[in-house]
């Protein structure tokens, strides 16, 4: 009997060639999110050369303080990060805070934040400068004499380089990942080896009782604050991008962005507090002291140095984007034929789509701001974190109304108290006296504003004026 034949198992299919396509274009959506993230995040990021600082000689040098401080800083951006979490998934094509109020409260709301952003570009650029020309002069001192002329120069630079447009996002992300690669290594070598193990820490006043030295000091370290605005708008910029791909490269940079900026904060503050790295002297920074104690004054030492300068200047020159952008979009004519609310001469572009006119009135007022500070950065920052927490409390506030509308207890409970932490760091700081000058300037604004779209007959899309900016 003939034995059953057996039949070969079929020949596997061919595997599936590779999808170079689809492979192509996740690639390409990583390095968009790499340029577009870090490009971002520049402004909050160069924010640890100053603020730290900050918050030690509000606790007139009381190390001891400084890290439960720093804390409290960093809690509060993660729950304004988390309240903003919200804001880009209900406004996905990019209108921020402008939008929210005025989709929540009405069109004439959206001035309030408006006058807010126009202010805080001013003042981000000012203080970028200032801190840019202090770290040069921590690395040369010889420098130190012609700080306001290094500082005009440094403005100089960065408003000719504006003028060619948008194409620096990629550069500008190079420059925060060179400013993390430093700090990463500065905090490394000082807790492992560092070249100073005691450094100086002179105290200038007292600090007790201590609760009250840290509430009334943290304030003014809120300065890492200032860029969590800036996801909620500049994803705007992402035109090739779908909304759902819009909000979740916002969420993902505002996650990124409290990560890193957390880390090198309380890293940077923690280390300080190790090495007994105090308020500096006049022509030094505490955060160049800090590094010079943790690795020398060699090369790792000339790194840090020139990677803080210039990622001061990428933050610089972001703003230099975004304000006169913002001037642009308020003087175009609108689609019902309506005047601008500004002079149409603020909306004309060069080649590269830059108002030109725009980056001068932003250059001059930046100009002024530093010669008042004398081009001392720490003069500013207690100006500084005021206006953009103006927009911050409109955001909320119009965000705890729309959870309120739709019933989401959880989102308004989160909402409120994140605009009562917002609305109380505000009142402590406008207690200094100084900070009532970024107010009045951000009221002055946006009432202005607010007058010359009331006489234009109340032209409709005013809320939506930041989200036009961007995507331009």
């Amino acid at each position: 009997m003939a034995s059953p034949t057996t039949s070969a198992p079929p020949p596997a299919p061919p595997s599936a060639p590779p999808d170079h396509k689809s492979m192509l274009v996740k690639g390409g959506k990583v390095a968009l999110f790499f340029a577009f993230a870090f490009a971002v995040m520049a402004d909050p990021v160069s924010s640890v050369a100053y603020a730290i600082e900050a918050a030690l000689r509000a606790l007139n040098g009381h190390l001891e303080l400084l890290m439960a401080t720093m804390s409290i800083v960093i809690g509060i951006i993660a729950l304004v990060t988390l309240n903003y979490w919200q804001l880009v998934r209900a406004f996905p094509e990019g209108g921020g805070s402008p939008e929210a109020a005025g989709r929540a409260f009405g069109e004439e709301w959206s001035f309030l934040p408006i006058g807010a952003l126009i202010v805080d570009f001013a003042l981000t650029i000012a203080i970028s400068i200032a801190a840019a020309g202090s770290a040069l002069i921590a690395y040369i001192p010889a420098l130190a004499p012609e700080r306001i002329p290094l500082a005009m120069a440094l403005l100089a630079l960065v408003a000719v380089l504006t003028w060619f447009g948008h194409g620096g996002r990629m550069v500008f992300a190079v420059m925060t990942s060179l400013f993390i690669v430093a700090s990463v290594v500065v905090l490394a070598v000082g807790w492992t080896s560092p070249h100073t193990a005691h450094a100086a820490a002179p105290l200038t006043g007292s600090a007790s009782p201590a609760l009250i030295a840290v509430i009334l000091a943290f304030p003014v370290a809120m300065a890492l604050a200032t860029g969590t605005e800036a996801p909620a708008t500049s994803i705007a910029q992402l035109g090739q991008l779908d909304n759902r791909g819009k909000w979740r490269f916002g969420r993902g940079t505002l996650g990124l962005t409290i990560v890193i900026v957390g880390v090198l904060t309380l890293g940077l503050t923690a280390l300080a507090v190790h090495l007994n790295v105090g308020i500096p002297g006049s022509d030094d920074t505490q955060i160049g002291n800090l590094a010079k104690a943790a690795v020398g004054d060699g090369g790792l030492f000339a790194f840090f140095q020139l990677s803080s300068s210039v990622l001061l200047l990428a933050a610089a020159a972001s703003s230099f984007q975004a304000g006169p952008g913002l001037l642009k979009a308020l003087a175009r004519t609108w689609p019902d034929g309506s005047p601008g609310l500004l002079p149409g001469r603020l909306a004309r572009v060069n080649q590269h789509h830059t108002p030109v006119l725009a980056v001068i009135v932003y250059a001059l007022i930046s100009a002024v701001i530093i010669l008042a500070a004398s081009g001392q950065e720490q003069e500013l920052v207690l100006v500084y974190a005021v206006a953009v927490f103006v927009s911050f409390l409109a955001g909320l506030l119009a965000m705890a109304r729309f959870s309120r509308r739709q019933r989401s207890w959880w989102l308004f409970a989160i909402n409120v108290i994140a605009a009562v932490v917002v609305a109380f760091t505000l009142v402590v700081n406008l207690a200094r006296g100084y900070p009532l000058i970024s107010i009045a300037g951000t009221v002055l604004i946006g009432g202005f504003l607010w007058n010359r779209w009331v006489r234009a007959g109340r032209p409709r899309g005013i809320e939506a004026v930041e989200r036009t900016a961007e995507a331009d």
